[in-house]
């Protein structure tokens, strides 16, 4: 018999749910939150009731699955950092993430749905890599100034499911390669896998690495800390600018890669010059983490939502494929991946780790 799990996946605009029967989808549904829906809630923990009601809802809806459910898979939050693997939702991990001790993300709320519903059914709930997982080798942690530590805050779960599979389709084990993870998205985070743990990548929620759809990146820090004293921004709309209103948003005033692509196809060469130049900014940061690896890269990997993009992956595979080959895997299917790092643990594969709460990371 095959394992039944149910996904939960909360975004800021909309929840996803799926019932997976081992690594296949049964069936998933997307509900949508407007934006005045979204206003009447102050916290994002005010939520919660109006989130779990949804879950409560598609479970109704699908009785039968429900009751032979072997588990439920969470999108993991912001946590304290941890070793990848898949954690046991527990009552304090879902304390830190209520009180927000790492951070706010509407995928805090996961976890917290998932706890809820293993409270009243006994199945058990489980995050899978979330976005906090820590392999950083120490020199990646260093920066050039005391108390500012690098911080690794990435898209781990799609990182490491898509390295699996592409570590697969090289008919090796991921453990056994050098790669160079790159996933396009809202956010670009870029990661140097060395035998199965990520030893740098850029922190693509707090401003690090290329800029991106909507992150400004890296930016110059003498020109930041002007902006940031000039008096004309609070530190609130600073903080937007770096992750949310920059990038694209702050140069074109859309995040959308199609919406781009149809300016350059229409002449605009101001599109053309900001979308070239964070391909560039992305080859850049994939030649940083090919250092990192010392020159040693089994193959370069293109994910994520904008790896569709074939002006994108162009651009940015001629300008790295004299380190080592690239293989693109366009999309992020994040309910998938919740699903097969969850039944890792019910088939017996791996182990299911516990939360311990501050840094638990592996490094």
């Amino acid at each position: 018999m095959p394992y039944a799990i149910l996904v939960i996946n909360p975004g800021s605009t909309s929840t996803k749910l799926a019932i997976f029967h081992d690594d296949v989808e049964s069936v998933s549904e997307t509900i949508a939150h407007d934006a005045a829906t979204i206003a009447q809630f102050g916290d994002l923990m005010d939520q919660l009731p109006m989130r779990l009601a949804i879950a409560k809802d598609f479970l109704s809806r699908h009785r039968a699955v429900w009751q032979e459910l072997s588990a439920i898979a969470c999108r993991g939050g912001l946590l304290h950092p941890l070793r990848s693997g898949t954690y046991l939702v527990s009552e304090k991990m879902v304390r830190e993430l209520r009180e927000h001790a790492a951070g706010v993300h509407a995928s805090n709320l996961a976890a917290c749905i998932g706890y809820e519903l293993s409270l009243e059914s006994n199945i058990p709930a489980y995050v899978v890599d979330p976005v906090v997982v820590d392999e950083l080798q120490p020199l990646a942690r260093l920066s050039g100034l005391k108390g500012v530590e690098r911080r690794s805050i990435f898209h781990a779960l799609n990182q490491k499911a898509v390295a699996r599979q592409a570590a697969a389709d090289m008919g090796q084990p991921y453990e056994a390669l050098d790669l160079i993870m790159v996933h396009l998205g809202g956010g670009i985070s870029v990661g140097a896998h060395r035998h199965g743990k990520v030893i740098d990548v850029n922190n693509a929620l707090n401003g690090d690495g290329p800029f991106a759809p909507e992150r400004a990146g890296s930016l110059p820090a003498v020109g930041l800390a002007k902006m940031c004293f000039s008096g004309r921004y609070t530190q609130a709309e600073v903080m937007k600018m770096l992750a949310g209103k920059g990038g694209l948003v702050n140069h074109l005033e859309t995040n959308d890669a199609r919406i781009v692509e149809t300016r350059i196809e229409g002449g605009d060469l101001h599109a053309q010059l900001v979308y070239t130049a964070m391909a560039y900014a992305v080859a850049k940061t994939v030649g940083e983490m090919a250092t990192a690896l010392e020159g040693r890269v089994d193959a370069i990997i293109l994910t994520g939502g904008i790896a569709r993009s074939e002006v994108l992956v162009e651009e940015i595979s001629r300008r790295v494929q004299f380190i080592a080959p690239v293989r693109v895997y366009p999309g992020e299917d994040e309910m998938r991946a919740l699903a097969v790092g969850t039944l890792r643990v019910l088939d017996g594969s791996v182990p299911a780790l516990s939360y311990a709460g501050g840094i638990d990371s592996c490094s």
